[in-house]
C-alpha cells in the first residue's frame, strides 16, 4: 500500500522482500546484548540490552551524559563496543561495517552538511556513496526532495538555507538509499512548529515498513511519534516498553501546600505509592505531587494521602486522578534527589 504524506506529496513504496514469511527472531533488525563500553574508567555503557523489530518507531530518552550518544555511535559503526553482541540487519558491528552502512540511514544531531555545495549536488554525492548511479540516483533524488519537502531548493546552495531546511537536507541524504534502519539522532533541531509535524508524519509513514531509532529531548514529539520508548540512565537502560503501556497508568496528583523539603521527602517513602512527578509550586511553599499506586486502588491511595497532609498539618489544595505524560516518565527513570523542575 502507498501511503500519502500531507505536504511532503511523497510516498514510501515498500521494498519487496520475497515471497516467504520472516520469523519472530528475523524480524528483529537490531539487537543489543551486554554491550559495555568505558571511556578510561568512567562507564559510559553497563550491559545495556535491547531489540528493535522491523515497523517500529522507538524513541530513545536519556539526560545527558546517560549513555544515548555512545549507543548511536556503536550503532552506526563509528565506534567500536568493549564487549558484548550487537548487530544491525543481522550484520555484527565489529565485522560487517561495510554491509550495515549500506543498510542504515543516519541524520546526527548536527548535520555533517557541506555549505558549499548546492542541494541536489550534495545528495547526488551522498547517493553515489550508497551505491546509487544513474537512472535510480536521479529518481532517489526526485524522490527524497519530494518527501522532504525541498524540490524547489534543490538548485540552492546549502549554505543559504535555514537552519529548519539544512535539517531537512540532513534528512533527505538519510533516506536517499531507503535504508531498512533509519537512526534520528534530535530531528527536530531548529525547525519550527509546523515543519516538527511535518517530520513526525514523514518519520511515522517510513517507520511502518522500516525501523526508525528516535532520540530527541522534545518529549513531546516522542510521544506524539513513538510506538514503544527506551529510557537510559547512567549506561543503563531502565525501562523498555510500549508508549501505549507506560501513557496508560492509574496515578493520583495532588497540590499540597507545605514545607516543600518535608512533603517531597514523605512522598518520596510513601509505602502505598511510587513518586513519578513533582513540581515547586510558583506561588508558594509546596509541591505538586504525582503518585502511581502499589498495592492499593487509586480510591485508597487518595485516601492516604489525604489523612498524610492532615497528620502533618499540611493544606491540600487538590487531589484527583492523574494525567501520565512522557516529562513524568523521564523524571520518574531519571530523577536522583530533590523536586523536579
Amino acid at each position: 500500500m502507498i501511503r500519502r504524506l500531507p505536504r511532503f506529496g511523497g510516498s514510501f513504496r515498500p521494498r519487496s522482500r520475497g515471497g516467504r514469511r520472516r520469523s519472530a527472531k528475523e524480524s528483529i533488525v537490531i539487537h543489543v546484548e551486554n554491550l559495555t563500553k568505558h571511556y578510561g574508567s568512567f562507564r559510559a555503557l553497563d550491559s545495556v540490552h535491547f531489540h528493535m523489530d522491523r515497523g517500529e518507531v522507538v524513541g530513545f530518552l536519556g539526560p545527558n551524559g546517560a549513555g544515548k550518544t555512545t549507543t548511536i555511535k556503536i550503532l552506526t559503526c563509528n565506534l567500536f563496543p568493549e564487549s558484548g553482541t550487537v548487530k544491525v540487519a543481522g550484520f555484527d558491528v565489529t565485522t560487517d561495517e561495510i554491509e550495515i552502512q549500506r543498510r542504515i540511514g543516519y541524520l546526527a544531531e548536527s548535520a555533517p552538511l557541506y555549505r558549499d555545495m548546492r542541494v541536489r549536488e550534495y545528495l547526488k554525492f551522498m547517493g553515489e556513496v550508497r551505491g546509487l548511479s544513474g537512472a535510480r540516483l536521479s529518481d532517489a533524488i526526485d524522490r527524497v526532495a519530494r518527501q522532504c519537502g525541498i524540490v524547489k531548493y534543490l538548485p540552492r546552495s546549502i549554505g543559504h538555507l535555514s537552519k529548519g531546511f539544512r535539517q531537512r537536507v540532513g534528512l533527505a541524504q538519510a533516506l536517499i538509499h531507503e535504508p531498512e534502519v533509519l537512526i534520528l539522532d534530535e530531528p527536530y533541531t531548529g525547525l519550527d512548529p509546523l515543519q516538527i509535524i511535518e517530520i513526525r508524519n514523514l518519520i511515522k509513514d517510513y517507520g511502518r515498513e522500516h525501523t526508525v531509532l528516535l532520540s530527541s529531548h522534545i518529549l513531546s514529539e516522542v510521544e506524539a511519534t513513538c510506538n514503544r520508548v527506551l529510557i537510559i540512565h547512567e549506561g543503563r537502560i531502565v525501562t523498555d516498553e510500549s508508549a501505549a503501556l507506560l501513557l496508560h497508568q492509574d496515578s493520583v496528583f495532588a497540590r499540597v501546600i507545605g514545607p516543600d523539603p518535608e512533603i517531597l521527602a514523605h512522598f518520596e517513602h510513601f509505602d502505598k505509592a511510587k513518586l513519578i512527578g513533582s513540581h515547586r509550586l510558583g506561588t508558594a511553599d509546596g509541591v505538586e505531587v504525582h503518585l502511581k499506586p502499589e498495592g492499593c486502588t487509586l480510591d485508597e491511595l487518595a485516601t492516604a494521602v489525604s489523612a498524610a497532609c492532615n497528620a502533618h498539618d499540611w493544606s491540600l489544595l487538590y487531589l484527583g486522578p492523574g494525567t501520565v505524560t512522557f516529562e513524568d516518565l523521564f523524571l520518574q527513570f531519571t530523577r536522583k534527589n530533590g523536586v523536579g523542575a
